[in-house]
């Protein structure tokens, strides 16, 4: 049934009209048109799909906005993600905001979305230089892949009415290749050099630590003194990124690293953190923060372009180059996927150039000792 709700004297303000569907059953619902003909459009079509049993509330999608969803999903979904991953959920959550946030749930279609993928691609023009500075597809890509979870608790958990997912009808930019870089021999020595020469001897255990056993920074810095067992040379890592324990077996090298970290004069009594920094404002210590220092490094000896977590590329690529096969090297790397695993062995051709001289050499020594 429809009824107009207001009735005015000027020329400008119009009728509007309120469409109720009562049906036994289903719950009462209402929508508010301009035009008498939508509102009776909107009440049949609705009565049908209530007859029919295929009716969804859509109410409330439409009046709950992306950005307040976001917010919800920051309060109840992103606390139950690991630590290490939710400062950087929460930036992606502000980019949604800023490009889609005026949007309700159920007016984002998936034109809407594909129009921020290409926007995100192109980038934001930078007010400094007036350039574009394009985003990585693969930013792109971990923002939809959120974007698309939202719509997913919506629907499941939520039970906003909404009809489907948009993420999911449009194309997702590539991954992307992985990155392939490794530490040239005067690299290193160099890097090696000016860690060693640094004022906190944590940058060099950290940092040669990570090249002896592949591990993540993450789970160097997190490391407790029950964790690791010296006399079986192994670490047991409790929280890694894809949630399995793992235990990590150690080089003489990185042994005595730890060796020398955990007995070093001036390790403080108050804390069980084998890296740890300075005392907060409520005198606890956590893990100790070397970004700033690594950067400054890093800029020193004129390897901008390496991160941190190319360590843990060389290291896993030094393990294959020594002879480990794919299962040993992921069980210290802790890599589910041989596909994923692929990504870090990239073995440096004059390696395997040496490598096929050797073979070369054994099929020759081969040949001559047969007899004659």
């Amino acid at each position: 049934m429809t009824a107009p709700l207001s009735e005015g004297a000027s020329r400008r303000q119009e009728f509007r009209y309120k469409a109720l569907v009562r049906l036994t059953g289903w719950p009462t619902t209402s929508k508010t048109f301009r035009l008498k003909k939508d509102a009776e459009d909107w009440a049949r079509r609705t009565e049908d799909e209530m007859i029919r049993g295929v009716f969804i509330q859509r109410a409330p999608a439409e009046r709950m906005t992306l950005s307040t969803a976001l917010d919800r999903y920051a309060r109840e979904v992103t606390p139950t993600k690991k630590a290490s991953s939710q400062a950087t959920e929460l930036r992606r959550i502000d980019s949604l905001k800023r490009l889609l946030g005026g949007y309700s749930m159920a007016a984002l279609s998936s034109d809407l979305v594909a129009d921020f993928r290409d926007r995100r691609l192109a980038g934001d023009v930078d007010p400094r230089t007036g350039l574009r500075r394009p985003r990585a597809a693969n930013t792109v890509r971990l923002e939809l892949a959120l974007l698309s979870h939202v719509f997913t608790v919506a629907i499941k958990e939520w039970r906003l009415g909404l009809v489907y997912n948009p993420v999911q009808n449009i194309r997702k930019p590539a991954r992307g290749p992985g990155r392939n870089r490794r530490l040239s021999p005067d690299e290193e020595a160099k890097l090696l050099a000016r860690i060693d020469g640094h004022s906190n001897p944590m940058l060099r255990w950290i940092v040669r630590i990570a090249l002896e056993t592949g591990m993540r920074s993450s789970e160097i810095t997190s490391l407790r003194r029950s964790q690791v067992d010296i006399q079986r040379r192994i670490v047991r890592l409790l929280e890694t990124k894809n949630t399995s324990p793992r235990t990590v077996p150690l080089t003489m090298a990185a042994a005595a690293l730890f060796e020398e970290a955990l007995h070093h004069p001036v390790r403080p009594i108050d804390t069980d953190l084998i890296f740890f920094g300075e005392p907060g404002r409520d005198g606890i210590r956590r893990p100790y923060e070397f970004n700033k220092v690594w950067t400054g490094v890093k800029a020193e000896v004129g390897i901008k372009d390496f991160r941190f977590h190319d360590l843990r590329h060389e290291a896993v690529s030094r393990f294959v180059e020594a002879g480990l096969g794919d299962q040993e090297v992921a069980a210290i790397s802790g890599h589910k996927s041989m596909q994923m695993l692929k990504r870090y062995t990239h073995l440096r051709a004059e390696d395997l150039v040496m490598r096929l001289e050797e073979l070369t050499t054994i099929r020759r020594d081969r040949v001559k000792s047969r007899p004659i």
